[in-house]
């Protein structure tokens, strides 16, 4: 009797984890069809707006319990684009992003919470080397669409940051280029 409750407590619980795991789906940062846009203040009189590309990354999709989803991406820094050579260039240099030794910017989840209809995911970001955690407003993600065989979904989130959290352009303070920076991500995604 007691080796029968055994192993139906244990079948129960394989049961349960594998019931618990289907609820998470992999999902990828389509990068042909995401970016990084941001904006700051030049001058305190301008707002000077860029881009990134070739967003990677991947997210673990709770559909159940979407507070139990993550995020992990990275963002290209070697793509900054501000449609001005001569500041993209500036902006690649040492004093910025020094792409040369840091290629990439890395998001990685903490948490996710939904109050009112409403998504906040918290994670930590790293610029040059320097982390923080970040809070970011989340739209989505989309009802999945699925054509020729590849299902597909998308959100958007936005934030602001603080250039001095990362001692990022250190040598550009207020009002020259604005302390805070605020960005929207778009990203398409793919179930794996």
């Amino acid at each position: 009797m007691k080796n029968r409750l055994l192993l139906a407590l244990t079948l129960s619980g394989a049961m349960l984890s594998a019931h618990a795991y289907a609820q998470t789906s992999t999902w990828a940062i389509d990068p042909a069809h995401s970016s990084v846009n941001f904006e700051t203040i030049h001058m305190g009189v301008s707002h000077v707006h860029g881009a990134f590309g070739n967003v990677k990354g991947t997210i673990a999709l709770n559909e159940k319990d979407i507070a139990r989803s993550s995020v992990a991406a990275t963002i290209d820094t070697t793509t900054v684009s501000t449609g001005v050579a001569q500041r993209d260039t500036h902006l690649k240099s040492d004093a910025f992003f020094d792409v040369e030794k840091n290629p990439a910017m890395a998001f990685k989840s903490t948490s996710l919470t939904s109050s009112g209809g409403k998504l906040r995911l918290i994670g930590d970001l790293t610029i040059n080397g320097v982390t923080r955690s970040v809070a970011l407003d989340l739209d989505g993600p989309t009802p999945p669409q699925t054509m020729q065989g590849k299902t597909i979904s998308g959100f958007s989130a936005s934030g602001t940051i603080k250039r001095s959290d990362f001692s990022f352009g250190q040598k550009f303070p207020p009002p020259l280029v604005g302390d805070e920076v605020k960005f929207t991500i778009d990203v398409e995604i793919d179930k794996q």
